[in-house]
């Protein structure tokens, strides 16, 4: 009888996961979990973190359906793979983005391109460590800090790199409250973070109809291998800008925006399995990553800091690290800090202007390396 009892247990015991699980599964499921505690306890962009976390743990179960072919998990990476999800991503972000303060103080653009020094430090790391010239381009885009645009380019360029690239980006991307501020102290004084910016010009609704229409033909002509993701961006913002499709505005920026992003987050983390994640590769472009994050930041700190001095103090420094593309998580860090500094300073606007500016910056780059590399 105990002999059967103890069969019937192993028999139980073997259709379950436990008799799987290896180190590397528990060590990926620990990462999940200190996600979840980032997003959730320390409110470092939980719209990002809880489901990239979950969709981690459970990827990394042994036995779990969710992330089989013919799971929930592998469909939401479908979006990702056939390139559905970032375009209405970037529908998504153009309905709710008011490009005024780009366009009320266009010498911000600046910033947006000086903040993208990261790419290029990053593709060159990536180089010199032996990945192909696709494959550091792809690693560089990281440090655009624009997750539709490095899951966009990487499909182009190397596929077979998705899912670390966009692990990669999108946690980076939430993290950017825990990475930037740190820099952004160090390459600033007090007395430059405590400056208090005059208010940005009143932009007409002529000024903010006219401008995602002339973008969307300039990416066109001059940009066609990013021109879908722009050009939805653009839309999503005249829809906002135009005041008559109020109800189409309102559901691409609110509950469009939220489904794509709930099921972009599930897709990243289901990717996270520790056999195709704790690899050298991973680690490393997960390492240059962060370094390109590093050196974006500190070059649209520092460009700031020389039109700080050029304009005689009119240019808080701190908007300098929005140039980053990843909006608005990069302005807000931008106002946060500046906020620590000087509760009376209200760099949200400003921030927003260079953020913005970023998002450009990266679609040029991502074009640029698309038009050289793709086939």
């Amino acid at each position: 009888m105990e002999n059967l009892f103890f069969s019937l247990m192993t028999d139980l015991l073997n259709q379950t996961g436990l008799m799987s699980i290896t180190i590397g599964n528990i060590i990926m499921i620990f990462v999940g979990a200190v996600l979840l505690y980032l997003g959730i306890v320390k409110k470092y962009e939980p719209f990002l973190l809880v489901g990239i976390g979950l969709a981690c743990i459970v990827a990394n179960v042994p036995g779990s359906e969710l992330t089989k072919e013919g799971g929930l998990f592998y469909y939401a990476y479908q979006g990702v793979e056939k390139l559905i999800l970032p375009p209405l991503i970037f529908l998504g972000v153009g309905a709710m983005t008011d490009f005024g303060p780009m366009i009320a103080n266009p010498s911000l653009v600046i910033l947006g391109a000086a903040a993208h020094l990261g790419i290029f430090v990053a593709l060159i790391g990536a180089k010199l460590f032996g990945f192909t010239l696709a494959e550091a381009c792809s690693i560089g885009i990281i440090g655009g800090a624009d997750g539709p645009m490095a899951i966009y380019t990487t499909m182009k360029l190397a596929p077979h790199l998705l899912p670390q690239i966009s692990v990669a980006a999108y946690s980076y991307m939430a993290l950017m409250p825990l990475i930037q501020p740190p820099v952004m102290r160090l390459l600033t004084t007090k007395e430059e973070r405590q400056i208090i910016m005059k208010q940005p010009r009143y932009v007409s609704r002529l000024e903010k109809i006219v401008f995602p229409v002339v973008i969307a033909v300039i990416v066109n002509l001059f940009l066609p291998p990013v021109a879908p993701l722009i050009t939805m961006l653009m839309l999503g913002n005249l829809l906002r800008e135009s005041l008559c499709v109020d109800r189409l505005a309102e559901t691409a920026s609110n509950a469009l925006l939220n489904i794509v992003t709930l099921v972009l987050t599930v897709a990243i983390g289901s990717t996270m399995a520790a056999e195709t994640f704790l690899t050298p590769n991973t680690l490393l472009i997960i390492g240059l990553g962060l370094v390109a994050f590093v050196f974006g930041t500190g070059s649209g700190v520092v460009c700031a800091r020389i039109m700080c001095k050029l304009t005689h103090g009119q240019i808080n420094p701190l908007i300098g690290s929005a140039g980053i593309a990843s909006v608005p998580i990069a302005a807000r860090v931008s106002h946060m800090v500046g906020q620590q500094e000087n509760r009376r300073n209200f760099l949200i606007m400003h921030a927003m202007g260079p953020n913005l500016a970023g998002v450009f910056g990266t679609a040029i780059s991502g074009g640029i390396m698309l038009a050289l590399l793709a086939h």
